[in-house]
């Protein structure tokens, strides 16, 4: 039997999801490849490879898109048995994934699984 994960925004405690914001700032064509990278990524789960995707640091993953000469990056985690959790996307404009976005990533994880913890997130 083929697991199908389940695609999470991270939201903060106020309810803002980062990742929503980004994606919803970008052009229609991009958003557009990330949502089919995004399905993806839903499919195949951790068994998705590069050039889609790369391991970066503590559990922190990279979902990586490429559009004309704009490369984009969402991190996300897994979750429970077939969670997948979006932490945060920006535009990459350096060779390597920028530390202040991995650690950013890092924190949203460490909260998410500690409001988890407390029942402060349904699932």
């Amino acid at each position: 039997m083929i697991m199908k994960y389940e695609l999470i925004f991270y939201a903060n405690d106020r309810g803002t999801s980062p990742v929503d914001d980004f994606i919803s700032s970008l052009s229609e064509k991009a958003r557009a490849k990330i949502m089919s990278f995004m399905a993806i990524l839903e499919e195949k789960g951790p068994f998705l490879k590069r050039p889609y995707t790369d391991i970066l640091r503590n559990d922190i993953r990279e979902l990586r898109i490429q559009l004309s000469s704009n490369e984009y990056r969402v991190l996300y985690f897994f979750f429970l048995r077939n969670k997948i959790v979006f932490t945060n996307g920006f535009i990459k404009k350096t060779d390597k994934v920028p530390k202040e976005e991995i650690e950013r990533a890092i924190r949203r994880m460490a909260d998410y699984k500690i409001r988890y913890k407390r029942g402060e997130i349904k699932l």
